[in-house]
Protein backbone atom coordinates (compact mmCIF):
# COMPACT_ATOMS: atom_id res chain seq x y z
CA UNK A 1 0.00 0.00 0.00
CA UNK A 2 2.82 2.39 0.82
CA UNK A 3 4.55 1.75 -2.49
CA UNK A 4 1.27 2.06 -4.41
CA UNK A 5 0.76 5.47 -2.79
CA UNK A 6 4.29 6.53 -3.77
CA UNK A 7 5.49 6.57 -0.15
CA UNK A 8 8.79 5.41 1.27
CA UNK A 9 8.50 2.09 3.06
CA UNK A 10 9.88 2.47 6.58
CA UNK A 11 9.51 0.09 9.53
CA UNK A 12 7.38 2.58 11.50
CA UNK A 13 5.06 3.29 8.57
CA UNK A 14 4.60 -0.43 7.97
CA UNK A 15 3.91 -1.11 11.66
CA UNK A 16 1.42 1.76 12.02
CA UNK A 17 -0.40 0.84 8.83
CA UNK A 18 -0.55 -2.84 9.82
CA UNK A 19 -1.97 -1.93 13.25
CA UNK A 20 -4.57 0.41 11.75
CA UNK A 21 -5.65 -2.21 9.22
CA UNK A 22 -5.86 -5.00 11.80
CA UNK A 23 -7.73 -2.82 14.30
CA UNK A 24 -10.44 -2.09 11.76
CA UNK A 25 -11.82 0.99 13.53
CA UNK A 26 -10.55 4.47 14.30
CA UNK A 27 -7.91 4.56 17.05
CA UNK A 28 -6.17 7.51 18.69
CA UNK A 29 -2.48 8.28 18.70
CA UNK A 30 -2.40 7.67 22.46
CA UNK A 31 -4.00 4.25 21.99
CA UNK A 32 -1.50 3.44 19.24
CA UNK A 33 1.39 4.50 21.47
CA UNK A 34 0.16 2.13 24.17
CA UNK A 35 0.34 -0.93 21.93
CA UNK A 36 3.33 -3.26 22.44
CA UNK A 37 4.20 -3.37 18.73
CA UNK A 38 4.60 0.44 18.67
CA UNK A 39 6.24 0.88 22.08
CA UNK A 40 9.59 1.73 20.49
CA UNK A 41 8.11 4.69 18.58
CA UNK A 42 8.01 8.07 20.29
CA UNK A 43 5.02 10.45 20.14
CA UNK A 44 6.56 12.72 17.52
CA UNK A 45 7.38 9.81 15.20
CA UNK A 46 3.82 8.47 15.53
CA UNK A 47 2.37 11.94 14.91
CA UNK A 48 4.48 12.46 11.78
CA UNK A 49 3.76 8.96 10.53
CA UNK A 50 -0.01 9.37 10.95
CA UNK A 51 0.08 12.73 9.18
CA UNK A 52 2.16 11.28 6.33
CA UNK A 53 -0.23 8.32 5.92
CA UNK A 54 -3.15 10.74 5.98
CA UNK A 55 -1.56 12.98 3.33
CA UNK A 56 -0.92 9.90 1.18
CA UNK A 57 -4.62 8.98 1.34
CA UNK A 58 -4.00 5.72 3.19
CA UNK A 59 -5.57 6.89 6.44
CA UNK A 60 -8.38 9.22 7.39
CA UNK A 61 -8.86 10.99 10.69
CA UNK A 62 -11.96 11.72 12.73
CA UNK A 63 -12.05 14.12 15.66
CA UNK A 64 -14.21 12.95 18.54
CA UNK A 65 -16.12 15.34 20.75
CA UNK A 66 -13.47 14.58 23.37
CA UNK A 67 -10.96 16.42 21.16
CA UNK A 68 -8.93 13.30 20.37
CA UNK A 69 -8.21 12.52 16.72
CA UNK A 70 -8.67 8.89 15.76
CA UNK A 71 -7.13 7.35 12.66
CA UNK A 72 -8.38 4.55 10.46
CA UNK A 73 -6.73 2.88 7.48
CA UNK A 74 -8.28 2.78 4.04
CA UNK A 75 -8.30 -0.79 2.78
CA UNK A 76 -8.75 -0.95 -0.96
CA UNK A 77 -9.20 -4.73 -1.14
CA UNK A 78 -11.70 -5.12 1.70
CA UNK A 79 -14.62 -3.29 3.23
CA UNK A 80 -12.97 -1.30 5.97
CA UNK A 81 -13.18 2.31 6.94
CA UNK A 82 -12.93 4.24 3.67
CA UNK A 83 -14.24 7.47 5.17
CA UNK A 84 -17.34 9.35 3.96
CA UNK A 85 -19.50 7.81 6.67
CA UNK A 86 -20.53 8.79 10.22
CA UNK A 87 -18.86 7.40 13.33
CA UNK A 88 -20.11 6.50 16.82
CA UNK A 89 -18.02 7.46 19.87
CA UNK A 90 -18.65 5.81 23.24
CA UNK A 91 -18.22 8.47 25.91
CA UNK A 92 -17.50 5.83 28.55
CA UNK A 93 -14.85 3.56 27.02
CA UNK A 94 -13.67 5.90 24.22
CA UNK A 95 -14.05 3.38 21.40
CA UNK A 96 -15.03 4.82 18.03
CA UNK A 97 -16.98 2.69 15.58
CA UNK A 98 -17.44 3.23 11.86
CA UNK A 99 -21.06 3.39 10.69
CA UNK A 100 -20.14 2.20 7.21
CA UNK A 101 -23.70 1.35 6.19
CA UNK A 102 -24.51 5.07 6.02
CA UNK A 103 -23.03 7.90 4.00
CA UNK A 104 -22.44 11.43 5.14
CA UNK A 105 -25.12 13.82 3.90
CA UNK A 106 -24.46 16.09 0.96
CA UNK A 107 -23.90 19.69 2.03
CA UNK A 108 -24.40 22.57 -0.37
CA UNK A 109 -21.75 25.24 0.10
CA UNK A 110 -21.48 28.71 -1.44
CA UNK A 111 -19.91 28.97 -4.91
CA UNK A 112 -16.12 29.15 -4.85
CA UNK A 113 -15.78 27.41 -1.47
CA UNK A 114 -13.28 24.56 -1.37
CA UNK A 115 -14.39 21.87 1.08
CA UNK A 116 -11.48 20.04 2.70
CA UNK A 117 -13.46 17.55 4.72
CA UNK A 118 -16.60 16.78 6.65
CA UNK A 119 -17.47 14.48 9.48
CA UNK A 120 -20.38 13.42 11.62
CA UNK A 121 -19.81 11.89 15.05
CA UNK A 122 -22.71 10.39 16.94
CA UNK A 123 -21.94 9.86 20.60
CA UNK A 124 -23.33 8.16 23.67
CA UNK A 125 -22.62 4.85 25.35
CA UNK A 126 -21.89 1.64 23.44
CA UNK A 127 -23.94 -1.48 24.12
CA UNK A 128 -21.37 -2.90 26.55
CA UNK A 129 -21.11 0.33 28.56
CA UNK A 130 -24.86 0.97 28.53
CA UNK A 131 -25.70 -2.27 30.33
CA UNK A 132 -26.33 -1.25 33.94
CA UNK A 133 -25.95 -4.76 35.42
CA UNK A 134 -22.44 -5.29 34.17
CA UNK A 135 -21.18 -1.84 35.12
CA UNK A 136 -17.42 -1.80 35.57
CA UNK A 137 -16.89 -5.25 34.06
CA UNK A 138 -18.47 -4.18 30.76
CA UNK A 139 -16.42 -1.01 30.61
CA UNK A 140 -13.24 -2.90 31.48
CA UNK A 141 -13.97 -5.46 28.76
CA UNK A 142 -14.65 -2.71 26.23
CA UNK A 143 -11.37 -0.98 27.14
CA UNK A 144 -9.59 -4.34 26.81
CA UNK A 145 -11.01 -4.80 23.30
CA UNK A 146 -9.85 -1.29 22.42
CA UNK A 147 -6.28 -2.11 23.41
CA UNK A 148 -6.18 -5.28 21.35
Amino acid sequence: LLRQAGERVTPVRVQVLEVLISTGHPISQAQLAGLPELAASDRVTLYRTLNRLRAAGLVHAVEGIDGAWRYCAHRSEARGCPGDHPHFLCLTCGRMTCLTGQRLPHVDVPPGVQVQGKQLVVYGRCAACAQPKKGREARAAARGRERS
